[in-house]
């Protein structure tokens, strides 16, 4: 009881990290393991939860301290970009393949200001959505320099631990942006921009978001179809973390409109699960995969970054 009692106030409060962390400068050997792990732990054998099936899972951990705390993920053929809740933008390479880790700061100052939830890498840029700040940052991935930054008026309203928790690009150069939402309400918060949303002054337009009843949106992925793949997320005492996948068509959005999703697969014990904040999709054999990493806020005593890939059978 005692650690269900931890768990749920590090969930509840956000993720935790030592208050000199974000501010070394020291170089780290960088060096990553991924530990396997199955889909079931009483079942080793199962391969697959509702839409998904299981290609692999890995526990990852590095010796870089400010290795942790992934909240969003890009992957693709040549690795793996995460972006951290502590500030860090993470690149890793994907399991099975050599390489170490690269971390570099988003920006100095605390944590509220750079507290990264979501992002969009396209063309050598990587978009960062911000709560607390409520913001959206545009990165080089060349060199690493911050090339925009805007606070969207339509988001100044989010409750501060709830903006900027899902973001997708639209394959017309659309953003989507959704609010992370409380417990207490149906529907979520969230923006279609018209473009570019770390540009000021980009129009957007407001609508509503709708997700599993209890859980909220925790990340976003566009599949190849154009519609949209998220991660919706519960914590219960009775049942620690549990999440919810589902799939929403993106055409009918509108202002004031409400958008809904068909779930495909849900995740509780005994499977494995964490807090899962992130996911991505790639292509193999002209089918869509579905990548999903977990945030450990920190804490590796009770809680995991967990690196999982799906086919999706849809």
């Amino acid at each position: 009881m005692r650690i269900a009692v931890i768990l749920a106030i590090l969930i509840l409060l956000g993720t935790f990290a030592p208050p000199d962390l974000p501010q070394r400068e020291r170089q780290y050997a960088g060096t990553i393991a991924f530990e396997p792990v199955p889909l079931d732990r009483t079942d080793p054998a199962r391969r697959t939860v509702g839409k998904l099936r299981y290609l692999g899972g890995w526990s990852v951990r590095s010796d870089d301290p400010r290795f942790g705390g992934l909240s969003a993920l890009d992957v693709a053929a040549d690795g793996i970009i995460a972006a951290s809740d502590a500030g860090w933008l993470i690149r890793m390479p994907l399991p099975g393949q050599s390489g170490r880790v690269a971390i570099q700061a988003l920006a100095k100052g605390r944590k509220q200001d750079r507290d990264a939830e979501s992002m969009v890498v396209h063309d050598g840029q990587a978009w960062i959505g911000l709560e607390r700040a409520n913001a959206v940052w545009r990165y080089s991935l060349t060199d690493g320099r911050r090339e925009a930054a805007a606070e969207p008026a339509k988001m100044r309203g989010w409750r501060g631990n709830s903006g900027a928790e899902a973001m997708l690009r639209l394959a017309d150069g659309r953003f989507l942006i959704f609010s992370e939402g409380s417990d207490d309400a149906a529907n979520s918060a969230a923006l279609l921009f018209d473009g570019d949303p770390a540009e000021p002054d980009i129009a957007a337009i407001a609508f509503r978001y709708r997700p599993p009843a209890g859980y909220r949106i925790t990340d976003a992925a566009l599949l190849p179809d154009g519609r949209m793949i998220a991660l919706n997320r519960r914590f219960r005492m009775s049942e620690g973390v549990s999440v919810r996948v589902t799939l929403s068509d993106l055409s009918g959005i509108a202002a004031a409109k409400t958008l809904t999703g068909t779930e495909i697969a849900a995740f509780a014990a005994p499977l494995t699960v964490d807090n899962f904040e992130g996911i991505s999709v790639t292509r193999e054999r002209g089918g869509a995969v579905v990548w999903i990493v977990s945030d450990d806020n920190y804490n590796p005593l009770l809680q995991r970054t967990l690196l999982m890939k799906f086919a999706l059978e849809d």
